[in-house]
């Protein structure tokens, strides 16, 4: 795995490529949903106000990752294509004006972090404590962000080229010290001073701070499929415009589920503060089903572009098969262990009687999504790196506003918060079915004319010989 290159991508037996470039983003996502869980884990030893607030910042940081994740598929998309055309310069490019945006988003956190933070808390609650830990958290992982965006830019740089094993190292160490530095400054180990939710907070963003130094080490090291350019670097807005058409409908999806994020939590604190910090255990725990779909998007997405760039139609759909078939087993799995074992995994975040009570029903409930979801996130996936990501956009913007929101709120409206978590299972639904019509559509668009494109190729030559032969 450590000196695949991305010609691979073209002649590995497919199976065996999705695994080599997916399973090492699987595992290292695995442990980011491991250590954001013990996170939560060392926080509700706090308090249930102190992870309360964790779950109301979530929306906060999932706009942060939306945002870079966002930037960065338009460059794996761009950078994976370009190599697919065998076009070095262009795949280089991408890269570069990848890193570019990566500063760029971070002075926007870097100002919200500063001037906005205590507004977003004040609006949402008047528990003082819960206030006061969000502000806390909030502000370190926002001004400090820079290590997030940087991290994720590069490991998307060798994610692109086909060496996801260094992305796992990057990822795996940065989870393994955030679990080590936990415990020690959120409850003052080893000579520490206790620093409770800003010890969490420092945590991540010393984690976060590593991985991006070693991902920029390793492919300063080992990638030579892109040139990396820092002395006299200028932007390419014409790079930069590509990277966004495809990043920015990917920035609004995530961006859209902050949102939601946000408006869901307020539902829940309608009922109880209990409510909001069930939902922040359910998004931790549901992390252990969704991540590894997300490392096998990641392996699946350069897989696509590249051989969609080299017009070859039996990789590109044998890729999405075989992905979206690992993605329903992972799914599967997933919604078993939360069936099963929803007051275990409960008891993990100090949960009391009445958490247990709500969360039992909520794990339960929302779950039962699990296997729908994993489909429709493959799928839009497909679409992005297919270059068509406004139909995963309009697809999300259904799902989410126009269906789980008032849906949500309306059964809110029934005084009983169990009918809450029905809304998520309505929403996928919806949204599945779209999904798998929008596919069908772009395939029949954009993959089967690749038969014609194929044999048009294989014409030229005979034809040729015809006219010469005919002189």
């Amino acid at each position: 795995m450590k000196n695949m290159s991305s010609e691979q991508m073209g002649t590995m037996p497919i199976n065996k490529l999705v695994l080599t470039l997916s399973l090492p983003m699987m595992l290292s996502m695995f442990v980011q949903s491991l250590y954001s869980a013990i996170d939560s884990m060392f926080v509700a030893q706090i308090s249930e106000e102190a992870l309360a607030a964790l779950s109301l910042a979530f929306p906060v940081q999932m706009l942060m990752i939306a945002i870079q994740i966002g930037s960065a598929v338009g460059m794996n998309a761009e950078l994976s294509r370009r190599l697919g055309e065998g076009k070095r310069g262009l795949a280089s490019a991408a890269a570069n004006n990848g890193v570019f945006l990566s500063f760029f988003h971070y002075f926007i956190f870097l100002i919200f972090g500063l001037f906005l933070v205590r507004p977003f808390f004040e609006m949402q609650t008047d528990n003082a404590q819960i206030i006061e830990y969000g502000i806390e958290y909030t502000f370190i992982i926002t001004t400090l962000s820079i290590g997030k965006t940087m991290q994720i830019m590069y490991e998307r740089i060798l994610q692109s080229t086909g060496r996801t094993f260094y992305t796992m190292i990057t990822q795996g160490s940065g989870a393994i010290l955030n679990i080590i530095l936990d415990p020690i400054l959120i409850f003052g180990l080893l000579g520490m001073p206790a620093m409770g939710v800003r010890g969490a907070a420092i945590a991540t963003v010393i984690s976060q701070m590593i991985s991006a130094l070693m991902a920029f080490i390793i492919n300063a090291k080992v990638n030579s499929d892109v040139d990396m350019e820092y002395r006299g670097f200028r932007p390419d807005f014409s790079v930069i415009k590509r990277i966004y058409s495809i990043g920015v409908p990917s920035m609004v999806m995530t961006s859209i589920t902050s949102v939601v994020t946000l408006i869901f939590n307020n539902i829940l604190l309608q009922f109880t503060s209990t409510a909001a910090a069930v939902y922040g255990v359910y998004i931790r725990v549901q992390g252990f089903a969704f991540m590894p779909v997300f490392g096998l998007n990641n392996g699946m997405i350069p897989i696509v572009s590249y051989n969609f760039g080299a017009k070859n139609k039996e990789r590109l759909t044998q890729a999405i098969r075989v992905s979206i078939m690992y993605g329903i087993g992972i799914m599967l799995l997933g919604t078993l262990i939360i069936q099963v074992f929803p007051d275990q995994l409960l008891a993990l975040f100090n949960a009391s009687g009445e958490m247990l009570e709500i969360g039992r029903a909520a794990l339960r409930i929302i779950s039962l999504s699990f296997v729908f979801a994993g489909v429709s996130i493959m799928l839009a996936s497909v679409f992005q790196a297919l270059g068509n990501p406004m139909y995963s956009l309009w697809i999300q913007v259904i799902r989410q506003f126009i269906v789980l929101v008032p849906v949500a709120y309306a059964l809110s409206l029934t005084g009983d918060v169990n009918a809450v978590w029905w809304s998520k299972l309505i929403s996928e639904t919806v949204t599945i079915i779209l999904a798998l019509i929008t596919m069908r559509y772009i395939y029949n668009k954009k993959i089967d004319p690749l038969d014609e494109l194929d044999l048009e190729t294989e014409r030229r030559p005979l034809k040729k010989q015809v006219a010469t032969d005919n002189r």
